[in-house]
């Protein structure tokens, strides 16, 4: 027993010794660059290869090939991925998600390059380089891992090293030359990379899928060492080495048996799989999404007719036989979910192909059970959908690279542990339904259920819900403070992307009257999702695109061809942008017009009483006018934002005569003005002319109402923070025992130095942030809301904007409104989407125009007019002036004066002393986490 102990220790060590080369070289390339490189298996793929290729075929000494491959070959191949495809996307700021999609990129390129220059088949007779000792495996793994940190620590590089981790542009402008210490980590990760492979490869299959994936597996290690600690993801590699050959000597019995053992052998993937579903992800919320679209495309009806038609040419013109071709529609299915998660959603989904496996899967065993083959598939769709929900509800509540490394876990898991098992494949049959025998027939039911899907994700796409997801993709804190409740929509998406995928699964393996586990491979999925991102992940068309193109090459006479293709094309995805951005934008719109210059279109047009002069005066606050010289000036939005200004009387909902409390000194003639909201619980409005009211003079020498708040009517809510404390993790307190009451009707300001806490306290009022028990309450009307989500308080009437916009640039200006419209709960109420556009003097033409092409000045309007949308009582603003114009500014100031007129609590966070002093009624400053005054 001793002695199989022993061996099984050694044997352990030898796979950890591997594994823990592999960690040293994802910390250590992520440390340099910031990438998570998933490629790091098909490098050691293809160095193995290298290897090989020099001392099988060619007859090279092994120390000489082996020389050759690990100091030139393989380093050179990591500057050439640094120059070649990462370098770009730094120089271009992409962040984390676009480099791990052209990691993506790089894995598949070379796995298709390898089927291409070597063959789809595995490989035996790879040579041994360090001999069948893994105490020799594992002291070249401690020298690495001592050499590394002595160089980190004691070296100029290593100081350089360690600068460039903590704050890259600090770092360079210190003089450091960033680029030269990421190449030197791409070089060195690319050596790892390289060492790991020529390990390996006597011991596991060497081919071009199963070597990248197995490293892929234990890329557990690194995540268990948060992507810093060389000890740790050394330490973690040799323990699950060691602990994996320890199991192999049970064998246990019963039903779960099988699955039992298959997870002991495959420890790695087990460890992926909490590392990334239990432990602190890494990368950050928010930071590390995928952009959303840089515009929108619409397909015009003759493209569609045209693929109608490409679709429908099997039926006419092939013989009987379309084997071929009743694989694009399910494969289109498949690709279509990947559409609703990742491409409306922005979700990094890496495990679409397991769940197509597991609709093949049940429906080949509801099949084998004697269920009639389309109801069996039918059953499938809601079972695989459950699975989804099980398997999302843990990862949902990641982000960027965490939430991918816990979707690749799952994909890896399912594939290991289910689809790959023969207690679960065994004995499987599967046929065409009853009437569908014949390859035309099954392909025209096929065609069907794909229109169908198409409808149903094009309804999901323009309705409530699309825009939701919308708005998840382009600004997640965003749309969670306009009300969207953001666990549950990420939930839905993976549920309807688990089931849609499943549908596809089981049609592909009804098609092909089998269920083949590499059909749904880890690594399948990995090009699937590539293909999707290259050609246009929100587009209805990318499905159908992709599956045609990846069917087609697939069948060809070379394997690898549209791994190589797609890879290629992800790995450019820093010069060439997705494909679909050939097609027309859904409307013809004037280009924005710079600052200054007059304006060409229509839209730029305003009243024929307006010249020139007027308009550069316009600001950017509702429909004000005033009697100058007998003429009237309209203040209206600028026209760089394409809107002209609104002129008229507005709609008579809710208003109230203000008589300048926007800060004209002179009366506004009588006339209504519409400030947001109604006050259903405030007084009614007056009816006759207000009394002259007092002003303030500010610094500025402008003129602001200081009329105190109304003395009658109902109780509004009211929002407070009593003794709140808040410790971020290491110490430092960023909020000391704060107590705040926000008056209704009341301008409140907080002012202070940078660092003083005054955004932290924002948070915990706007339920971002929330302290732990014992530290304080947060309550609205007395009820304890300290807990709240972000989008329970939107909900409560607690609305607020971002001191970085927070807007939707996928989304037009009226549908970014009606978004806050939307999330308030109830059936809405449209006309309150109108009163906001029209106090924002974002009614006109503007209204249809995508946020992203809109300046600075606009988008604060349309999110204010998307926070005032949901009717909300309390508001708060986190420097609400940034990147406005003095005229601008004093907009801002009165539609804010003149929103507290109404009733409305609000809180802005300010380091403009003008707008302060123009508009607070209360003034608070703070200081080190403390209110002074």
């Amino acid at each position: 027993m001793a002695s199989l102990t022993y061996e099984l220790t050694l044997a352990g060590l030898a796979v950890g010794s591997a594994a823990a080369l592999t960690g040293i070289g994802l910390v250590v390339t992520y440390r340099a660059t910031g990438v998570l490189n998933l490629a790091h298996g098909a490098v050691a793929m293809v160095c193995a290869y290298v290897l090989r290729g020099l001392v099988v075929d060619r007859g090279w000494p092994l120390p000489l090939a082996a020389l050759v491959t690990l100091l030139a070959v393989a380093p050179a191949l990591g500057l050439a991925l640094d120059r070649g495809v990462f370098r770009p996307l730094a120089l271009r700021g992409s962040n984390p998600a676009q480099t791990l999609v052209a990691t993506i990129g790089v894995f598949v390129l070379l796995v298709g390059g390898a089927v291409l220059l070597w063959g789809p088949g595995a490989r035996d007779d790879a040579p041994v380089l360090l001999g069948d000792d893994p105490w020799a495996q594992l002291a070249a793994v401690l020298a690495l891992a001592c050499a590394v940190g002595a160089v980190t620590r004691w070296t100029r590089f290593g100081r350089e090293l360690r600068a460039v981790v903590d704050n890259r542009p600090l770092a360079v402008l210190a003089g450091i030359d960033a680029d030269r210490v990421a190449a030197a980590g791409w070089a060195f990760g690319s050596f790892t990379a390289g060492l790991t492979g020529v390990l390996l490869a006597p011991y596991v299959r060497l081919d071009p899928y199963g070597m990248p994936l197995l490293v892929v597996e234990v890329i557990a290690v690194a995540v268990i060492a948060r992507m810093r600690s060389l000890p740790v993801a050394i330490g973690a590699a040799l323990a699950i080495g060691v602990a994996q050959a320890q199991l192999t000597r049970l064998h246990p019995e019963g039903w779960a048996g099988p699955l039992l053992q298959a997870v002991g052998a495959n420890l790695f993937v087990v460890a992926l799989l909490v590392a990334a579903l239990v432990l602190p992800g890494i990368g950050g919320k928010g930071r590390d999404a995928l952009p959303p679209p840089a515009r929108a495309t619409r397909v015009p009806t003759a493209l569609w007719l045209v693929v109608g038609v490409l679709l429908l040419l099997p039926l006419g013109l092939a013989g009987s036989d379309l084997h071929t071709a009743v694989q694009v529609p399910a494969l289109a299915v498949i690709l279509l979910s990947l559409v609703v998660v990742t491409g409306r959603g922005g979700q990094i989904a890496l495990g679409q192909a397991a769940y197509a496996g597991l609709g093949a899967l049940f429906t080949a065993l509801l099949a084998t059970a004697g269920v009639p083959t389309l109801l069996a598939l039918v059953l499938a769709v809601p079972m695989v959908a459950v699975t989804g929900l099980l398997t999302g509800w843990p990862a949902i509540r990641r982000h960027g690279l965490a939430l991918a490394l816990a979707t690749l876990a799952v994909g890896v898991a399912v594939s290991r542990f289910v689809l790959t098992q023969p207690y679960a494949t065994a004995g499987l049959e599967l046929g065409r339904p009853a009437g569908f025998s014949d390859d035309r027939a099954f392909y025209a039911l096929e065609l069907v259920v794909l229109a169908g899907c198409l409808a149903l994700v094009a309804a999901l796409r323009r309705g409530r819900t699309g825009r939701a997801l919308a708005a998840l993709r382009d600004h997640e804190p965003g749309a969670e403070a306009a009300g969207v409740r953001v666990p549950r929509l990420k939930l839905l998406a993976f549920v309807l992307g688990a089931a849609l995928a499943a549908l596809g699964g089981g049609l592909l393996g009804v098609g092909l009257r089998a269920f083949d586990p590499e059909a749904y491979d880890p690594v399948r999925g990995l090009l699937w999702f590539a293909a999707v991102l290259v050609l246009g992940a929100d587009s209805l068309l990318t499905p159908l695109a992709a599956a045609a193109l990846l069917t087609t090459l697939d069948a060809g006479p070379q394997a690898g061809t549209a791994a190589a293709l797609i890879g290629l094309l992800a790995t450019l995805t820093a010069r060439l942008p997705p494909l679909t951005n050939l097609l027309p934008p859904p409307h013809s719109q004037p280009p924005p017009r710079r600052k200054g210059q007059p304006g060409t279109g229509p839209a730029d047009i305003g009243p024929p009483d307006i010249d020139q002069a007027d308009a550069s005066q316009a600001t950017t606050g509702p429909a004000d006018a005033s009697q100058a010289g007998g003429r009237t000036v309209v203040h209206g939005p600028p026209a760089a934002d394409g809107a002209a200004p609104p002129t008229g009387r507005p709609a008579p909902l809710s208003t109230t005569r203000t008589g300048g409390a926007g800060g004209n000194p002179r009366p506004a003639e009588g006339r209504a003005h519409d400030h947001g909201p109604p006050a259903a619980d405030g007084p009614p409005p007056p009816t006759g002319r207000p009394a002259p009211l007092p002003t303030t003079r500010t610094a500025g020498g402008h003129t602001h109402d200081r009329r105190p708040p109304p003395a009658e009517g109902p109780a509004r809510p009211g929002l407070h923070v009593h003794d709140l404390t808040l410790t971020y993790p290491g110490g430092v307190t960023a909020l000391s025992h704060v107590t705040l009451g926000l008056s209704p009707a009341r301008v409140t300001a907080l002012v202070g130095p940078n660092g003083a806490g005054k955004s932290t306290l924002f948070d915990c009022l706007a339920g971002t942030l929330r302290p732990r028990r014992g530290q304080g309450r947060v309550t609205l009307d007395g009820a304890d809301i300290t807990h709240r989500s972000a989008h329970a308080r939107t909900r409560l009437g607690i609305a607020r904007t971002f001191q970085r916009l927070a807007v939707f640039p996928s989304l037009t200006v009226e549908e970014n409104v009606r978004l806050g419209e939307e999330q308030k709960g109830g059936r809405g109420d449209p006309a309150a989407v109108e009163r906001s556009l029209r106090l924002f003097g974002l009614d006109g033409p503007v209204r249809h125009r995508a946020a992203a092409d809109l300046p600075t000045g606009t988008l604060r309007r349309v999110e204010l007019a998307r926070a005032l949308a949901g009717r909300p009582h309390t508001l708060l603003l986190d420097e609400p002036a940034a990147g406005l114009d003095a005229a601008e500014t004093a907009a801002l100031a009165r539609i804010l004066a003149a929103l507290a007129a109404d009733g409305l609590t609000v809180l802005v966070v300010e380091h403009d002393p003008d707008l302060v002093a123009g508009i607070a009624h209360t003034v608070h400053t703070m200081d080190g986490g403390r209110i002074l005054s």
